[in-house]
């Protein structure tokens, strides 16, 4: 067994129904086209080559799920399955937990600012396409009275979220503040007029708007009141990013110590590496208790660069993002940020010659890694699944195991996507 033991919960006991081998004439397999029909409703049995979890490569898994809850994970050597089982069985595909993508502005056209319940759907649908379940929408610099407004809108979005899935696609599962509380040397595209400092005072109003479903934020730890801010965010369950920040070491280490727990897109709007002035990449990437997010698109960080960021951090607390904006996967042409229009250009998104965002996707950057770093497909899956639910304190996403969601991607040996489960439910293109 993996974990824990898997445990037949349907109302018949095995008792009742005696146990037995695995056998695939016991239970009619369905083509992978067919089982987009599935809902979470019924028992489903899945089967596949392989399932990764952090800790093992199973060969051979079966899997139990009920409800959208994970009910039973082993091999098949291991587990019997009941009568009463709808299977899907995917022989060449690799079975890995659904991508959490913790910094994603948009999609589809679709910017998460916007007051746009049709494009948001879109952008939902467009990232189960790309192996995401799960994500923070993410806001960006803007006035005051905007960004309130959003985190209304997206905490209406997610407390309705929570109890109607009219739709399959990727979850919120809260909100990441991404400015304004940032410095005005790194803003990188942050409009400089709309920064402020923070306070406790402000942070409040903002996690007030926010209806509670605030989970992340980026702040530069240099700037004062930063340590205060830090902490009653943690008050309130709220985890800080150190990011976008001019801080030296002894600012970044002091952020850490006030209860900073990762670090923004590192690398970049951040002071530069130096040997005799460490800056906050030194505090970073130096610290084994500091998690640390990454744009892994070649583009925003060298390859070489993402390789060593990996050797500092580790399978253990490195997380991948994409920083991914409303161009993503619409091609050239002009979209939003927030409060102002972003160019694209192949594989560039720029507002007046800055870098503005990404066009990544979550799945594209976990095979970057494998080609990058040349880490397996296990390694790579980490830092987009258990490493970003740990971080944000998901407990029941992120892992494959008894009485989790059952968000699961099914990827082929080289990670490409080829089907999504969300909440039980197959994902349909």
């Amino acid at each position: 067994m993996i974990g824990v033991d898997a445990v037949d919960r349907s109302a018949e006991s095995a008792k009742e129904h005696g146990r037995r081998e695995y056998k695939p004439e016991h239970h009619k397999a369905r083509s992978p086209l067919d089982s987009l029909q599935c809902t979470n409703a019924m028992k489903t049995c899945i089967t596949a080559a392989r399932l990764l979890t952090p800790s093992a490569d199973v060969e051979n898994p079966l899997l139990i799920v009920e409800q959208g809850i994970i009910q039973s994970v082993g091999s098949r050597s291991e587990l019997t399955v009941p009568t009463n089982c709808e299977h899907l069985d995917f022989p060449d595909l690799v079975v890995a937990p659904g991508y959490i993508d913790i910094h994603v502005h948009g999609g589809a056209g679709h910017d998460v600012m916007q007051d746009d319940p049709s494009g948001r759907v879109a952008f939902e649908k467009a990232m189960a396409r790309c192996g995401v379940t799960s994500y923070l929408p993410t806001t960006v610099t803007a006035s005051m009275d905007r960004i309130l407004g959003a985190l209304d809108r997206l905490a209406n979005v997610i407390s309705a979220e929570a109890v109607d899935h009219t739709h399959i696609g990727a979850r919120p599962l809260g909100i990441h503040l991404e400015g304004p509380f940032i410095s005005p040397a790194k803003c990188g595209v942050h409009p400089r007029e709309y920064l402020v400092a923070p306070t406790p005072e402000l942070f409040d109003k903002v996690w007030q708007a926010s209806g509670g479903t605030l989970k992340m934020m980026t702040l530069a730890p240099e700037l004062p009141g930063a340590p205060a801010v830090i902490c009653a965010a943690l008050k309130r369950g709220v985890f800080t990013s150190i990011g976008h920040s001019n801080a030296t070491y002894e600012d970044a280490v002091r952020g850490i110590e006030s209860g900073a727990v990762s670090a923004t897109h590192t690398f970049n709007a951040m002071r530069e590496l130096d040997h005799r002035d460490p800056g906050i990449l030194g505090a970073i990437l130096s610290n084994d208790s500091v998690m640390a997010d990454i744009i892994a698109d070649g583009i925003h960080v060298a390859p070489p660069v993402v390789k060593l960021f990996l050797k500092a951090k580790g399978v253990e607390n490195a997380i991948l993002i994409t920083d991914a904006i409303s161009a993503t996967g619409m091609g050239n042409g002009t979209y939003q940020l927030g409060p102002f229009q972003v160019e694209v250009r192949g594989e560039r998104a720029e507002f007046e010659g800055k870098l503005a965002g990404s066009i990544l996707t979550l799945d594209r950057a976990v095979r970057n890694v494998m080609d990058f770093a040349d880490w397996t497909l296990q390694e790579s899956v980490i830092l987009a699944t258990r490493n970003p639910a740990r971080l944000i304190g998901v407990e029941n996403k992120g892992v494959i195991a008894v009485g989790n969601d059952a968000d699961l991607v099914f990827l082929s040996p080289q990670g490409k996507v080829v089907h999504t489960m969300v909440g039980g439910r197959m994902f349909k293109s």
